[in-house]
């Protein structure tokens, strides 16, 4: 580790809290927690958590250009000192006289010619070796081991060979070295290699690395390479060295040692130092010159290619420990994880930890992992009984549903809103909308056919453009059901209208119009007010207090509904009546809104509803059927297109009744996926819609594959391909294409494409076993390449000959083979082969023979066809 005049820092290698600071002199710190009863008053802050106390200092080595710390317990702090001259000195911090190291303190290894001292390497297996990287001399080594255990030069000491700081004992000046390397050379840096300390040396000398082997030091492995600054060992990776040459990183792999392994991105500035993080595998540490920033580089899972050039992958990101001064050294903590110490040139120093990046991992079941350094996180969602659906996430939600077969019932569609948990009013009035849609749609059979295409198209295409279309609209003025009074309410009934109250299931399908069903099935599901809004809406009042006082006096009811019903009787249309005056003042104290809207209706002057059009308490379907009712030709579109853009707008399902399996259906639906990310409702609500251009919409298509994805992601492989029959049903332009085929040996291609692909000359799958077809035609023959196809080892004939007419076929057996199931194909024509010997033949014949026997039918062939499969050991169900 080199060290001028900028201060550079030295963790002890046996003292988790104990450093150096070097530069002029040598300072021991101590780290220790902030606040502690041990830290004195004059300790430096480091962080908010930790201070530094300093414990020794040392100015007995002066021109000191490198340091490196002695590896081994005893004696603990002995440090070598790498001086301008080329002379190495021992010295101590903190150390009593009495002490193991007293005869080592004050050594000096002098080189045979005076020139600077770059860099310092103990051995750490044979501590007692020093190596040290010398400038160049032309007469002399520049990388010199020495034995720090060897006894003193017999030989005298030349007067000009004084240490620099005084006289000294020259009984401790050693001049001859262990061994000597790299004549006429200069060296850099150097480090010893894990996989043979003693043997092994890196030096980073003059335009090439080398590396030196002391078993035989006149042969050298070297690389020519600008990059010979810093060099470092990974700790974690032992054939992974770094290196750099101004501002450019090399990463280097000893076990192919011609070229970098790759190189980082260069920086603006020469570079100053680079480390490999101790705790932390492939971390690499990099500081420039008059930089605040310390850049790392992520190389844990970066290839070390032998063969092909393989791009690495590594992930750079810069840390600032310090916000304003400038970092002269840094140094990792080597036992603490991502923990560096770094100083700045005026000797401020900061206790940093680098955080690990997060790296998030979201499971399908909705289970969030992350990694943290070396440890790992798991928050899963809360499945006890007592959480709320509502705060379920959307993932949880579906994955229940699709267990429940959610949005496959075809025959009772109002019952999907049951399966996926019935609590949701959105669901619930989607899937009413979709029942109402559809059973609207199968009545439409009975028409004639112009008409009956005209009305499914008004029925898909939603309640805005059937009003829209509307014509012929009649007004009547008729008295309160139940009552003499005529009332002054004007009502519009038209073929559209009607078809819309049907939408809105306040009416059945069928030319009366009669909602009594209606009423009575929203009372056995105990919406009492409902029904009595219903009813007064129809102008049966008599209906409404009935229901009323039903309701008060059902289990669990309100009696407050008895206090309504009688403030209903009471009504009167005299505009100034003390009734009128305060049903108007004290409607808006109710709670409950249809019993609201009930006393607005009344209230109301007529044409002018929009105390109940703009409840958005009530349902949807509700308004919208009040709204038919109530407004004239005029007023009608323009609420409907209000209230469509305002269901688009927040991505109501309750406006797919009015936007119906169109475009304007899609955009809602994509609002609602925007806010819910429910991709399941998505695509099984436009998929119920007749097949044309919205099934064909990108958004439609994305949201189904999306569905079929997650399906998959959860492992529900049977749940898809349900939804996947269940789609080509509904969408046939969706059936997937067949994916196994039976292939030809000579030529490879397709027999049964080869025969769907001629449709003019009569050849269809059936022709080669595969359909039910009663044509027994016989193609023996590839239709690409004419080549036979290969015969049934047991009646020998070519495959493609149906069975029927190959010998030792009766016709009894092959009534009962066409009247078992007529709706399969015919699978005694199948081509049936082994895996294991590729015998084979017809599937009728190969198991009517291994119904007796064993082994293969082939002659002189051993194999064990039909044990070889799990099914095979299983007995037939007609020999039970």
């Amino acid at each position: 580790m080199s060290s001028g005049y900028k201060p550079d820092i030295l963790w002890s290698p046996h003292h988790a809290d104990r450093y150096v600071i070097c530069d002029t002199e040598l300072s021991l710190y101590r780290i220790g927690p902030a606040g502690n009863s041990e830290t004195k008053a004059g300790a430096l802050p480091l962080s908010e958590e930790t201070t530094a106390t300093l414990l020794a200092i040392n100015s007995d080595a002066p021109y000191m250009k490198c340091v490196a710390w002695y590896p081994k317990h005893e004696p603990e702090c002995l440090l070598a000192v790498g001086q301008a001259n080329g002379r190495v000195v021992l010295t101590s911090l903190g150390q009593s006289h009495n002490s193991k190291c007293k005869e080592l303190v004050g050594k000096e290894f002098v080189p045979k010619h005076a020139r600077q001292c770059n860099t310092l390497a103990w051995n750490p297996v044979d501590s007692n070796w020093l190596a040290a990287g010398l400038d160049k001399h032309r007469a002399d080594f520049s990388v010199l081991i020495w034995d720090i255990s060897s006894k003193f030069s017999s030989e005298a000491v030349p007067a000009e060979k004084v240490r620099l700081s005084g006289d000294v004992d020259s009984g401790l000046v050693v001049t001859k070295s262990l061994y000597e390397l790299g004549q006429n050379d200069a060296c850099l840096s150097l480090c010893w290699l894990p996989r043979d300390h003693q043997k092994l040396l890196l030096a980073g000398m003059h335009r090439n690395l080398a590396i030196f082997d002391l078993r035989n030091t006149s042969q050298k492995t070297f690389v020519n390479t600008k990059a010979i600054q810093g060099v470092t060992v990974d700790p974690h990776f032992q054939d992974r060295v770094a290196s750099f040459f101004e501002g450019q990183v090399a990463i280097w792999d000893l076990r192919k040692f011609e070229k970098p392994v790759f190189t980082l991105t260069e920086q603006p500035k020469p570079l100053t130092k680079v480390a490999w993080c101790p705790t932390r595998m492939g971390l690499l540490a990099t500081l420039t010159r008059d930089s605040n920033i310390i850049r790392l580089y992520d190389m844990q899972h970066t290839p070390m290619p032998f063969g092909d050039e393989v791009e690495p992958t590594i992930i750079e990101r810069s840390v600032q420990p310090c916000s304003e001064s400038i970092i002269s050294s840094f140094a990792w903590h080597p036992s603490a994880q991502n923990r560096m110490v770094v100083v700045s040139p005026n000797r401020v120093m900061n206790d940093f930890t680098v955080f690990e990046r997060i790296s998030l991992a979201w499971s399908s079941t909705t289970a969030l992992m992350w990694a943290c350094g070396r440890h790992l996180y798991e928050c899963a969602e809360d499945a006890g009984q007592g959480v709320a659906a509502a705060e379920k996430d959307i993932a949880t939600k579906m994955r229940e549903r699709a267990q429940l077969h959610y949005g496959h019932d075809t025959v009772q569609v109002w019952r999907n809103h049951v399966l996926a948990g019935g609590d949701d009013p959105h669901l619930r009035s989607l899937w009413y909308t979709l029942h109402y849609i559809l059973h609207c749609s199968q009545y439409t059979e009975n028409v004639e056919q112009k008409q009956q295409s005209n009305k499914q198209s008004l029925i898909y295409s939603g309640i805005k453009n059937i009003v829209k279309s509307s014509s012929g609209t009649t007004e009547t003025r008729r008295c309160w059901s139940g009552s003499d009074r005529q009332t002054d309410v004007p009502r519009y009934h038209s073929e559209e209208r009607s078809l819309a109250l049907q939408l809105c299931g306040w009416i059945g399908r069928g030319p009366d119009i009669d909602v009594e069903p209606f009423l009575k099935s929203l009372e056995q599901e105990g919406e009492w007010e409902r029904a009595a809004a219903v009813a007064l809406f129809n102008l049966d009042i008599r209906r409404a207090i009935q229901i009323l006082n039903k309701g008060a006096s059902a289990e669990k009811g309100d009696l407050n509904l008895n206090v309504v019903a009688m403030a209903l009787s009471g009504y009167t249309d005299e505009k100034n009546s003390l009734w009128r005056e305060m049903c108007s003042s004290l409607r808006l104290q109710l709670k409950k809104p249809y019993l609201c809207i009930m006393f607005a209706f009344l209230t109301s002057e007529p044409g002018a509803y929009d105390a109940v059009l703009y409840e958005s308490r009530v349902a949807v379907r509700d308004r919208v059927a009040f709204a038919c009712m109530f407004l004239n030709d005029a007023q009608l579109p323009r609420y409907i297109d209000k209230l469509t853009n305002e269901m688009k707008e927040a991505g109501n399902l309750e406006g797919i009744l009015l936007t119906g399996l169109t475009k304007d259906g899609v955009d809602l639906m994509e609002s609602y996926v925007d806010r819910t990310g429910d991709v399941q409702t998505a695509s099984f609500c436009m998929l119920k819609g007749s097949p044309g251009e919205v099934l064909k919409d990108p958004r439609v298509q994305c949201w189904i594959e999306n569905y079929r994805n997650l399906l998959d992601a959860w492992r529900f492989w049977h749940k898809r391909a349900e939804f996947d029959i269940h789609r080509s049903k509904l969408d046939p332009s969706s059936k997937p294409l067949p994916q196994v085929f039976v292939s030809c040996n000579f030529c490879g291609k397709s027999i049964s494409y080869s025969c769907s692909a001629m449709p003019h000359q009569g050849r269809g799958f059936s022709q080669y076993g595969v359909s039910g077809s009663p044509t027994k035609s016989k193609v023996t023959s590839c239709p690409g390449c004419r080549k036979p196809l290969p015969r049934c080892a047991l009646c020998l004939m070519n495959m493609g000959t149906p069975v029927s007419s190959c010998p030792g076929t009766g016709k009894a057996d092959e009534k009962a083979d066409l009247t078992r199931d007529k709706k399969l194909a015919q699978f005694n024509n199948w081509f049936t082969w082994c895996h294991n010997c590729r015998h084979g033949g017809h599937a009728g014949h190969m198991l009517s023979w291994f119904r007796d026997h064993s082994e293969c039918p082939v002659s002189a062939c051993t194999c064990k066809c039909m044990q070889l499969d799990t099914t095979g050991n299983l007995v037939p169900s007609d020999s039970v």
